[in-house]
Parts: C-alpha cells; structure tokens; sequence
C-alpha cells in the first residue's frame, strides 16, 4: 500500500527541533558617580568610609583643613564639655581639661560639694555615685543630665597640668573629637574664665617652651551655669569657624608643610591676623569678653 508524502513531510516537520531562542540584550552599564551622596552611599550603608578620617589636622571627608582645639574650663565638667561636644561635632580635632586641684561638684548644700580627683574617676563613676545618693536632688538641678553628656563625650576629666603636650594621646581614640590630635598637640586653647586662662598662661611659662611650637591662647568668660555654656558653646564654635577658615586661607598662602611643622614663618601671617579676627567674633558675642594671648608649647 502506497504511503501518503504529506504524512512524511508532517512527521519530517515535527522531528525537526526548534531553534534556540536570541540571547538576552547585555544589561546596561551603571549610571556614573555624580554626587558625594551617592559616593557615600557606595562607601559604606550607614554613610560611613575611610573619607571620614583626619590626619594632621586634615580632613579627608571634604571638609578641608580644621584647626586643633583644647577647651579649658575649671573642672572639665560643664563649660569645657559642653564646647567639646560642639566642636567635636562640627569634626573639629579637641581635647578639653580642668585647671583646678580638684573635681568639684555641687551637692546638698553650700559646704558639702562633692569632690572627685582628676584623671582617675570617670563621669560614669560620678553619675553613678550622685545617682546613688539623691537622685532627685541631681536630676533638678542638672548634675545627672550633664554627667550623662560627659560620659559619651569621654571617659573622665583631665587636669590640664598634668597633660604631657606632644606625647600621643592613644589612650584617648575613643574620646569624641580624638582624630587628629593624637600626636598631643594642639593650635588654639579656649579657656572658660580668666583665672584658667591666667593658670594656663602660668603652666605654659613654667614649662618653658620645649616644642618651641606656638599656641593661642583665648578666653572667653562664661559664667558656670548650665544656661550660660549652652551659650558660650555655641559663641565657641562660631570662633572657631572663624580662625579656621582664616588658617586655610593661610596655610594655602604659606604651604602645608611649613604650617603643619609649626615652625619658621609658616604661620607668621595667621598669627597676626588673630586679634582682629577676635575682634570681629567679639562684635557678634559681646556679652562674652574674650582676652587674647600668643604663647608656645
């Protein structure tokens, strides 16, 4: 019986295999890095990178060179932490001390404050202790809500006689404000009241100058309430904006390296430039007298 050659061509047909399907088209490149924002994004998830440091006073973040600060009040406690915590927040490289011979706290009546030494009992300590033995008398009064803010600052307060300029401070990476004045030294000192400015100026006379490196020395008076460093806190960092961007106008002026040397004539021109950029921070905060000397380490 004859076969049928339309059923060969059907079944020729249905053995045939299909063709494989085109390629996907390739994927399309990524859109190039036109913003910081995107740059940090990239960096790390929660914004952070190796941008974030400071070297020698540098910042790496794009924020430019930042001046090196101490804060100097009597205790280290209220008006030098609190202008701590605003320089350090604004990445400015600080360290804060306390002139006086002792910690000295309020507490439950004129005669009876509390005392604590320096360098050896932390703000935690303290909270802890004052917590202990009234807690509503130093939550009222403020002592609890100030300690709370000391101990994320930094560990405890330092006396400023005791500080050993130009030796690092390694012990200290975790205090806010630590990058960039880990080598011990600093250009500008902000003390709180006249009488640590006056010990400050003392101490550095008595030490004789061995670093040959010069300092500011400012004081701006503030007085010892917590309202007060509120205030004075914020007057300080804008004094601080203020010499900085004068000093990076300086130091592009005279050369990075003769500036971060701190020798020579390297920073001559912004040394010079100190009392009318005072005066003109002055005009702005004039219920803080501001007094000015230019010593060394």
């Amino acid at each position: 019986m004859a076969s049928d050659p339309r059923l060969a061509r059907l079944a020729q047909r249905n053995n045939t295999a299909a063709p494989p399907p085109p390629p996907p088209p390739p994927p399309s490149p990524p859109p190039p890095l036109n913003t910081a924002h995107d740059a940090a994004i990239i960096g790390g998830l929660d914004g952070a990178s190796d941008q974030d440091k400071t070297v020698d006073g540098y910042s790496e973040n794009g924020e430019g060179f930042k001046l090196k600060f101490c804060t100097v009040c009597a205790s280290n406690q209220n008006r030098s932490m609190e202008a701590h915590l605003r320089l350090s927040a604004a990445r400015y490289p600080v360290v804060s001390f306390g002139t006086g011979s002792l910690v000295r706290l309020p507490g439950p009546t004129i005669t009876q404050p509390n005392v604590y030494a320096f360098n050896s009992t932390s703000y935690d300590s303290m909270y802890k202790e004052l917590e202990s033995k009234d807690q509503r008398l130093y939550r009222a009064n403020g002592l609890l809500n100030m300690l709370e803010r000391n101990r994320a600052v930094k560990w405890g307060p330092e006396r400023w006689q005791d500080w050993k300029v130009g030796v690092p401070r390694l012990a200290h990476h975790n205090d806010q404000g630590s990058a960039g004045v880990e080598g011990g030294l600093v250009d500008i000192v902000i003390t709180c009241e006249e009488r640590c400015w006056d010990a400050v100026i003392d101490d550095l006379l008595n030490r004789g100058s061995p670093l040959n490196r010069p300092v500011h020395v400012i004081n701006v008076d503030i007085k010892d309430n917590h309202e007060e460093a509120l205030v004075g806190g914020k007057a300080i960092l804008d004094l601080a904006d203020t010499l900085n961007k004068a000093a990076m106008e300086e130091r592009h002026a005279s050369g990075a390296e003769a500036w971060d040397n701190g020798t020579g004539g390297g920073r001559d021109s912004f040394d010079e430039r100190v009392p009318d950029l005072l005066a003109e921070w002055q005009s702005r905060w004039p219920q803080l007298p501001a007094v000015w000397t230019l010593a060394w380490f």
